[in-house]
């Protein structure tokens, strides 16, 4: 057996520890950039701390997600800002902003050098400026992940930058900053969150201690989720979601991921869709077509005993079977209604396109089992 397992320098988590933000940051001499989201008020706790503690700040908008472009254009910005520290409130699109940002800050050519696909994909050659992650949602968990994933318009995809400096220097996870997140909203990334338990947890790269990771934050994710879209305001349910969100983002980052991600990629690429509407969607559609095809030609009978356990994790029957995983993510994709994917343009026109990108994805390397056309355009088609 051999593996490795790595995350952010620095985990913080708990009710109120946004505020450790400010000193966190000040920790490093110079002038500060913050990365928020469309809404500026969601980072004023930190930028309040920030001008009370004398530190220039170079501030930097990232609404929706980040393009190369966009990347550039901050990068800009914080090299004339002598920028020393970069910080980052908000989700999923600004955390992976702020990452792609300080690593490119110290490392010099175009952002296309280092990118996968459409790049070069050259390896980072120096690590890049520390960066504190505060993250406003509980889905993507990429306070401690190692990519940052970019949207490239031109090419109609999302590509990552990918590298283990891309890591932040600390995370910073206050579930108090989620109450206030619309129901659509917390579903959809909830159900990522989720997605991103159970793919790293039947991934062929799972080890023991993503196991370990996906076995406790599992339980969480299934019955917080529910209670957390019902109710904003559940102090217990955010909790358990902002862990599970941590948990997937430690697992993901060390095991991979699987065919959920592997399609949402070049769909989100090409269509203005959601990236945690899209998962959610396409989740129970790939667990079933998953099964039936490791059922059918799998060469490692302990794979569909991970499937039954994951049935007991997500249901807490001790009986549950490796089916009753599946039944009971379709049921719960059912309950949380997001989208399908024909809302968001996709067409039965699109599918080989979107197959032949999603194989050359790294996510689908990790997948339980390898899938073939037919089964990957079977999956697009029953999540339409």
């Amino acid at each position: 057996m051999e593996f490795q397992f790595a995350t952010a320098g620095r985990i913080v988590f708990g009710e109120g520890c946004r505020h450790q933000a400010g000193a966190v940051a000040t920790l490093i001499e110079g002038p500060v950039m913050v990365i928020c989201g469309g809404n500026q008020h969601r980072a004023d706790f930190l930028l309040h701390d920030l001008r009370e503690r004398g530190r220039s700040i170079t501030l930097f908008q990232v609404a929706g997600e980040p393009t190369i472009r966009q990347i550039q254009a901050a990068v800009q910005r914080a090299r004339h800002g002598n920028v020393a520290v970069v910080t980052a409130v908000g989700g999923g699109s600004v955390i992976d902003a702020a990452k792609a940002v300080a690593a490119l800050l110290r490392n010099e050519g175009p952002v296309e050098d280092y990118l996968e696909v459409i790049g070069r994909g050259r390896p980072l050659a120096n690590p890049g400026l520390p960066v504190v992650a505060v993250p406003t949602t509980a889905g993507t968990g990429s306070e401690v992940t190692r990519n940052a994933v970019l949207s490239a318009p031109e090419q109609k995809i999302k590509v990552s930058l990918r590298h283990p400096t891309l890591l932040p220097w600390t995370a910073i996870v206050d579930p108090e900053l989620t109450y206030d997140l619309p129901p659509e909203l917390t579903a959809a990334t909830g159900l990522d969150a989720l997605t991103q338990l159970l793919e790293p947890f039947l991934s062929l790269r799972a080890n023991p201690l993503t196991d370990a990771v996906c076995r406790e934050g599992l339980p969480r994710a299934a019955r917080a989720l529910p209670a957390a879209v019902r109710n904003g305001r559940d102090a217990l349910a955010r909790r358990d979601m902002a862990l599970a969100s941590l948990m997937g983002g430690l697992a993901l980052a060390n095991a991979g991921l699987g065919a959920v991600h592997g399609l949402a990629a070049p769909i989100g690429g090409r269509f203005p869709a959601p990236h945690g509407a899209v998962c959610a969607r396409l989740l129970p559609e790939v667990l079933a077509v998953n099964l039936r095809a490791l059922r059918e030609r799998g060469s490692d009978p302990g794979l569909s005993d991970r499937f039954a356990e994951a049935g007991r994790l997500l249901t807490g029957r001790a009986g549950a079977t490796a089916d009753e995983a599946v039944t009971w993510v379709r049921d719960l994709v059912e309950q949380l209604k997001p989208h399908p994917l024909s809302r968001y343009g996709v067409t039965p026109a699109d599918f080989p396109g979107l197959v032949e990108k999603a194989r050359a994805s790294s996510s689908m390397q990790a997948n339980p089992v390898s899938l073939t056309t037919d089964e990957m355009q079977e999956i697009l088609s029953l999540a339409l």
